[in-house]
């Protein structure tokens, strides 16, 4: 249930007609999130609601995109809503963990959403366990994409201008070759459920998706935002994913809260 910040207690569906709806999902690395989390801080978004929920884990913080004292004490929740109508771009920002067995009920309570706030098109980053490529997924870039087919029939051609690669389908039994094909995207949370969901209610998806591994996942966040940014454009920019040797720093802005990305530095009594 979407909650405009402006209405306490409200369930107004707000009309975001032809609005793009980006949003992560929890997956490997929290790498669309972090990716999130530079849109939101590079675009200064507005934050212009809420999206309550009891499928994810409670949790309440300071606001991460905090720009000096007077802000740096606004509360943030786990899912929160965020608007740039200049650009026709509404973002979903979740900041904890599925409860376990409510990736469905959230599925269904998101895409009735987007139903009713009538968003032209849902955007969702993900990533997915580099260690479970197969062999045909070990060549070349580390980034997919999928779309729906509503969707391929509207941008499908832009992607092979841009020579994206699509997520491979994969043998249902591994080692058989001529079993079926399936869709298999570990470690990407409900990127699967939302995906093909999306496919049967004819709702226009893509999915971004990077290969990595867990640790220090800034740099998965700049590489999945800046392949995002070559389709949609967001910020003006001459990077291309395959030139890593730019300095992504430079084009996107670091929220406040990512000094704490991994917690206090050692205290100096230690010493």
């Amino acid at each position: 249930m979407f909650i405009p910040c402006d209405r306490g207690g409200g369930s107004a569906a707000p009309d975001f007609k032809g609005f793009t709806l980006l949003m992560p999902a929890v997956s490997v690395g929290n790498v669309g999130q972090l990716a999130i989390d530079l849109v939101i801080s590079t675009l200064d978004m507005t934050k212009v609601g809420y999206f309550y929920t009891d499928c994810l884990v409670p949790m309440v913080g300071n606001n991460p995109y905090a720009t000096a004292e007077e802000n740096s004490t606004e509360l943030s929740i786990n899912a929160e809503v965020y608007s740039l109508p200049s650009k026709k771009l509404v973002v979903l920002q979740i900041r904890s963990p599925f409860i376990k067995n409510k990736y469905r009920p959230f599925c269904e309570t998101l895409l009735s959403w987007v139903k009713s706030s009538k968003c032209a098109r849902v955007v969702l980053l993900s990533s997915s366990h580099a260690y479970q490529r197969d062999d045909e997924q070990l060549l070349g870039t580390p980034l997919r994409y999928l779309l729906t087919p509503d969707l391929e029939k509207a941008v499908g051609g832009r992607m092979q201008e841009l020579k994206w690669k699509e997520m491979e389908k994969v043998a249902a039994y591994p080692g058989i070759s001529d079993t079926d094909k399936v869709l298999h995207i570990p470690g990407g949370g409900i990127t699967k459920l939302l995906f093909t969901e999306s496919c049967s209610e004819g709702i226009q998806m893509a999915v971004l998706l990077k290969f990595c591994s867990e640790g220090d996942n800034i740099p998965d966040a700049f590489v999945l935002v800046n392949y995002l940014n070559e389709w949609l454009q967001l910020i003006k920019s001459e990077v291309s994913t395959s030139n890593s040797s730019t300095d992504p720093s430079l084009q996107w802005k670091i929220p406040s809260s990512w000094r704490l990305l991994f917690g206090n530095g050692l205290p100096p009594a230690l010493f």
